[in-house]
C-alpha cells in the first residue's frame, strides 16, 4: 500500500479535489471493470471510448482515487458533475493532468518500483530491423550466460515465459509490469523494441535507456490513427536518443547525420559505405550445402571477422547494431561471435529447409518495399530460379496486392500465388487483384489458393540451386478465414514437406 502522492512523480497535474497525501493504493487501472477500493483509475481518452463517462462507476466499485482529463465543461457534457460526487463520496481525490498517458506511464512506473532502473535498458527503433536485431541481442546475451528479458513484436519473453502482445511496444503499464517480473526472475538485460508510436503515446515515459538503437527510416506508418505526415513519424524517432544515457545510430541511414548532430546523449555509429565507430567491409554472400548467411570483417572500435547465419546486407546492418552495444556493454566477443553464427530469427529470413538441391526460406515480408528488399537480397545468392509463395492480406488496402503483384513480376522468376490471411474475402479474389499487375508486368506465376499445396508443390517442383521464399506470414502460426484462426505455421509446413517427400 502507498499514498497516491508518493506516486505522482516527474508529470503535471492539478490536485480538484480531495488530498493525494491522504488517499492510499495499490494498482493503477485503465479498465473501469477492474475498478476495486484503494486503486487508482486513470481515464484514458482512445480513437472510440472516452473512460471519463466511467467515472460512476468505478466510484460506486469503491475506488477513490482517478486521474482526468477532461475540464469540468466536457464532464458536464458526459452527465458528470464532480462538486456532485464529491458530496456522493467525500473521501474523492482527482487529479487533473493534461496527459492521461503520461500520468499513467508514470504512475506505473512508481507501481512497480521502476524496474527499469534495476537492469540494462535496451532499445531499438526504426523502420525495419528492430525485431532482427533485438533477437540478435538478446541470443548474444543468453550465449554469454547472461539472464536477459526481451519485448517486441513477437512478444514479452524472459527465462521460462513467452506472451504474446497486441503491439509492438505494450501499453506503459503492461511495459513496467513486464519489467518488473524480468527483473524478480533475475534478467539482468532486457531489449525491447520501441516504436514511433510508444514515443508518441506515452508507453515509454519514466524509462531512461541505458542504450538507444536507431536502425533506420522510411516514409511508414503515416495515415489515421499513426502519423500525421513523414516529419512527425522522423520526429518521434528521434525521441529515443532524448531517454537513452548512450545513442547508436546506423550512419547509413537516412537522416542520420541530422539526428546524429541534434542528439542530446553520447553517441556512435555504425555503418557498411560510410566511416563510423563500427564498420563492416569485405562482404561476402555465402550459400554453401552447410550454410547461407553472410561473412564480413568488422574494424573500428572492435575488429572481428564475423559469420552471420541471416543472409543479406541488410541482416549486416542488424548485426552491426547488435555488436555494437553489446561490445560497449562489454560483452566477450566470443560469445558475440558464436550467437551470430548460429542466430535464428523466427520468420525473419530463416533457413526452414535446405539441401544440395534448394534453400527454402520463410520471411514476413507482406507489402511490396519488404518484399523487394528481400528478393534482392536473395538475388545476391545468385539463385538457379528465385521462386516466391505469398499471397494477400483480405479486408486490407488493395494498394498492397497490387504493389507485390508487380514486385513479383520484376523481380522473381516465378511465383506461386495462394492464401494468406483472407478473412472475409475471398483467396480467389485477392488472387485476382495480385494478376492485375503481376501479368502486366510480365510476370510467370501459378495459382494455388491451398498454402500447403503451394508450398508443396514449391518444394515438390524445385530445380536444383533454387531458392524459395514463402513470405507474407513470418513467425505467425494461424490462417484467418471467415472470422475463424486455424493453426498454420509456414516453417512446419515446409519440413512436414521435406519429411513426407524425403527431399
Amino acid at each position: 500500500m502507498a499514498l497516491l502522492f508518493d506516486w505522482l512523480n516527474d508529470f503535471s497535474y492539478n490536485t480538484v479535489l480531495g488530498d493525494p497525501r491522504k488517499a492510499t493504493v495499490s494498482e493503477v487501472l485503465i479498465d473501469s471493470r477492474k475498478a476495486a477500493p484503494d486503486t487508482v483509475f486513470v481515464c484514458m481518452k482512445g480513437a472510440n471510448v472516452d473512460a471519463h463517462k466511467f467515472l460512476p462507476d468505478v466510484l460506486h466499485a469503491g475506488c477513490r482515487a482517478v486521474v482526468i482529463e477532461d475540464s469540468d465543461e466536457e464532464l458536464t457534457s458526459l452527465g458528470i458533475s464532480l462538486p456532485e460526487l464529491q458530496e456522493s463520496y467525500p473521501d474523492l481525490c482527482v487529479i487533473r493532468t493534461e496527459s492521461a498517458r503520461q500520468a499513467l506511464a508514470n504512475l506505473s512506473a512508481a507501481r512497480f518500483s521502476y524496474p527499469a532502473k534495476e537492469m540494462t535498458v535496451i532499445a531499438i527503433t526504426g523502420t525495419k530491423g528492430k525485431t532482427t536485431t533485438a533477437h540478435m541481442i538478446y541470443q548474444i546475451l543468453n550465449c554469454a550466460d547472461k539472464k536477459a528479458g526481451m519485448i517486441g513484436t513477437t512478444g514479452i519473453v524472459y527465462p521460462g515465459v513467452h506472451i504474446q502482445t497486441k503491439n509492438t511496444t505494450p501499453e506503459s503499464y503492461d511495459l513496467q509490469k513486464a519489467f518488473r517480473d524480468m527483473v524478480n526472475a533475475g534478467c539482468e538485460y532486457v531489449v525491447m523494441e520501441a516504436s514511433s508510436q510508444a514515443f508518441k503515446l506515452h508507453r515509454v515515459d519514466a524509462i531512461t535507456f541505458d542504450y538507444g538503437i536507431f536502425t533506420n527510416i522510411e516514409p511508414d506508418h503515416i495515415g489515421p490513427n499513426e502519423h500525421k505526415d513523414f516529419e512527425e513519424y522522423k520526429y518521434y524517432k528521434s525521441c529515443i536518443f532524448k531517454q537513452s544515457h548512450t545513442g547508436i545510430i546506423n550512419l547509413d541511414a537516412d537522416y542520420a547525420s541530422e539526428l546524429l548532430h541534434a542528439a542530446p546523449c553520447k553517441m556512435y555509429s555504425f555503418a557498411i559505405d560510410r566511416t563510423a565507430d563500427f564498420m563492416a567491409n569485405k562482404l561476402c554472400h555465402v550459400n554453401s550445402e552447410d550454410f547461407v548467411g553472410t561473412e564480413f570483417e568488422l574494424i573500428g572500435h572492435a575488429n572481428m571477422e564475423v559469420k552471420l547465419s541471416l543472409p543479406g546486407k541488410y541482416n549486416v546492418y542488424n548485426a552491426l547494431a547488435a555488436i555494437s552495444v553489446l561490445s560497449l556493454a562489454g560483452i566477450p566477443e566470443e560469445a558475440i561471435l558464436k550467437a551470430l553464427r548460429n542466430v535464428n530469427v523466427n520468420g525473419r529470413m530463416e533457413v526452414a529447409f535446405k539441401n544440395k538441391n534448394m534453400t527454402v526460406l520463410v520471411d514476413y515480408a507482406h507489402n511490396a518495399m519488404a518484399m523487394e528488399n528481400l528478393l534482392k537480397t536473395l538475388r545476391d545468392y545468385k539463385p538457379h530460379r528465385l521462386v516466391v509463395v505469398f499471397g494477400c492480406g483480405g479486408n486490407r488496402s488493395k494498394d498492397r496486392r497490387y504493389g507485390m503483384g508487380e514486385t513479383a513480376a520484376k523481380m522473381a522468376d516465378l511465383s506461386i500465388l495462394t492464401a494468406d490471411n483472407s478473412r472475409f474475402e475471398k483467396t480467389e479474389d485477392i488472387i485476382a487483384d495480385i494478376k492485375s499487375t503481376l501479368i502486366p508486368a510480365g510476370g510467370s506465376y501459378i495459382e494455388i489458393p491451398d498454402r500447403r499445396e503451394a508450398i508443396v508443390y514449391a518444394m515438390t517442383h524445385a530445380e536444383t540451386g533454387d531458392m524459395i521464399a514463402v513470405i507474407g506470414k513470418g513467425h505467425e502460426d494461424y490462417q484467418e478465414v471467415n472470422g475463424v484462426r486455424t493453426h498454420f505455421l509456414d516453417r512446419e509446413v515446409i519440413q512436414e514437406t521435406a519429411a513426407m517427400y524425403h527431399l
